[in-house]
């Protein structure tokens, strides 16, 4: 991976005892790549390396896979009761609190995201192994009497190994995410995390053993999505991928595991719809719009990217919007202070520069447009608002995944919908208003896999997560994440003599 500064990182910002060598973990043991392969990693707030990781070829993924397989079939993880398997999630879960200061302070340097953000997500992190403990130990199946004649039940069992492919936002929280069900369910794991932020990823091994997971249980390949991850998703005895990424790589990954019908579970991108109308409350509406976009340096997944205002309200509400953005904090990602950080890289950086040029062609600019000038150095923008943003424009229609948001007008209830839908995602949206038959209304025909009314985004981890059209296929959380990590097996029992029709008797 190349630099684009030698502008040195401030020594204050980089945390003490960083590990400059990142390597796989395999069958128990931190290993190097096979064939002695490496990248460099950097620092978003600078760009300067800071590490060199292995770099995962298919050799390496292989070896992962013999020991997750060994590991499912000769060891004691996927045949433990479900209360053991919990007692090992909860000692995860502990060990995640016990450190939260410490990956909080890795993951900012790593990532760019504000470290009280990188905070509240390592706590997510423990709170996902926890959900998923208590979720195990009360999970129940259906059976079925017929009565005086026949039982019917469904015996659950793991699928196997499961290839886990992690993006490179919060990757810490996204990767505890996959991690939790699957271990949960039985499973054993291959975890291929996002080359740009393979840091937080390093410690798991450490966490995992800690705990108690037994070896080969959690295996670990570096290395780039087009080497290490197509290697895990080709491989023919990982039964099922999930993955969490962009579009592109997930219609990739669909047509490579369709070779060997895998089971998948893939959320892609999102361009979510914040649907304001006329008489929602304007005052927590911005305050939500503007932590929706902006919040984790506007890279995340179900971030309200297009905000629809109803026009009567639409001048005032761009006012005090792109004012309120104008306000927001850029700075260090160690800083408490700061609200927007560093974003991840600087081929990202370059690619979310590019469509703010895009949209200086497309719309009316309002806010940032470029780099704070008290940051000249790193991947640093301030948050950008475009207003009059039309449903043909690239910025509307394309996902940005940085702190860049669109504002468009709607004349009424059915212009709103329309142009909630007028894109080829559907993961979020996020509708206000005071009137609550038009918001179930109006949440019930927006086309997206989930949806907030008067709320930003605020998750109940029961509930299903996932998005329809281009940003994903399928859906987990709750007891979706065990459907998907376990196979039911239905199993009939004769309860009395049938009558079976005698072929072939005299």
């Amino acid at each position: 991976m190349s630099t684009t500064t030698t502008t040195p990182v401030e020594p204050a910002e980089v945390p003490a005892g960083l590990p400059t060598r990142l390597r796989h973990f395999i069958d128990g043991r931190h290993v190097d790549s096979l064939d002695g392969a490496t990248f460099e990693v950097c620092a978003p707030a600078s760009n300067l390396p800071y590490a060199t990781a292995a770099a995962g070829k298919a050799a390496d993924v292989a070896a992962a896979v013999a020991a997750a397989r060994r590991a499912f079939t000769t060891g004691p993880w996927p045949h433990l009761p479900a209360r053991e398997r919990a007692v090992v999630l909860n000692r995860i879960a502990d060990e995640v609190e016990r450190r939260d200061a410490r990956l909080a302070e890795l993951e900012t340097f790593d990532t760019g995201l504000p470290i009280t953000q990188a905070l509240g997500q390592a706590q997510r992190a423990a709170e996902n192994f926890r959900f998923f403990a208590d979720l195990i130990v009360g999970q129940t199946d259906e059976a079925y009497q017929v009565p005086g004649r026949q039982l019917n039940y469904v015996h659950r069992r793991p699928v196997g190994v499961a290839g886990l492919i992690t993006p490179w936002n919060t990757p810490f929280m996204l990767e505890s995410w996959k991690l939790a069900p699957a271990l949960a369910a039985g499973c054993t794991v291959v975890l291929k995390p996002a080359e740009f932020t393979p840091l937080s990823a390093s410690l798991w091994a450490d966490i995992l053993t800690e705990a108690g997971l037994p070896q080969g249980v959690f295996n670990l390949v570096g290395g780039i999505g087009e080497e290490a991850g197509a290697a895990l998703v080709e491989h023919p005895e990982v039964p099922l991928i999930s993955f969490t990424g962009e579009t592109t790589t997930g219609r990739t990954i669909f047509a490579a595991a369709a070779r060997h019908l895998k089971g998948l579970s893939m959320e892609l991108g999102g361009k979510s719809p914040v649907i304001v109308f006329a008489d929602a409350d304007l005052d927590d509406a911005i305050d939500a719009a503007l932590f929706g976009v902006f919040s984790l340096n506007g890279e995340r997944c179900t971030a309200g990217s297009r905000i629809l205002v109803e026009r009567g309200v639409y001048e005032e509400f761009v006012e005090r919007f792109a004012a309120r953005a104008e306000r927001i904090v850029v700075g260090s990602p160690a800083d408490p202070a700061t609200e927007v950080g560093a974003l991840v890289h600087p081929e990202h950086y370059e690619r979310v520069l590019a469509y703010v040029e895009v949209g200086r062609t497309e719309a009316r600019l309002v806010a940032g447009g470029g780099r704070p000038a008290h940051l000249p150095t790193g991947n640093y923008l301030a948050p950008t608002v475009f207003c009059d943003v039309p449903a043909d424009a690239r910025i509307f229609r394309e996902e940005i995944f940085g702190p860049v948001v669109a504002l468009t007008p709607f004349d009424d209830e059915e212009h709103a919908v329309e142009l909630a839908n007028a894109v080829d995602y559907g993961l979020a949206g996020y509708v206000w208003t005071n009137d609550i038959r038009r918001a179930h209304r109006v949440a019930h025909r927006v086309e997206s896999g989930m949806v907030w009314i008067n709320s930003h985004n605020v998750r109940d981890l029961r509930t299903p997560f996932g998005g329809i059209k281009a940003s994903g296929l399928g859906h987990e959380g709750g007891h979706r994440s065990i459907d998907f990590y376990t196979t039911q097996q239905a199993v009939h029992v004769a309860m009395a003599p049938l009558h079976t029709a005698r072929f072939g008797a005299a």
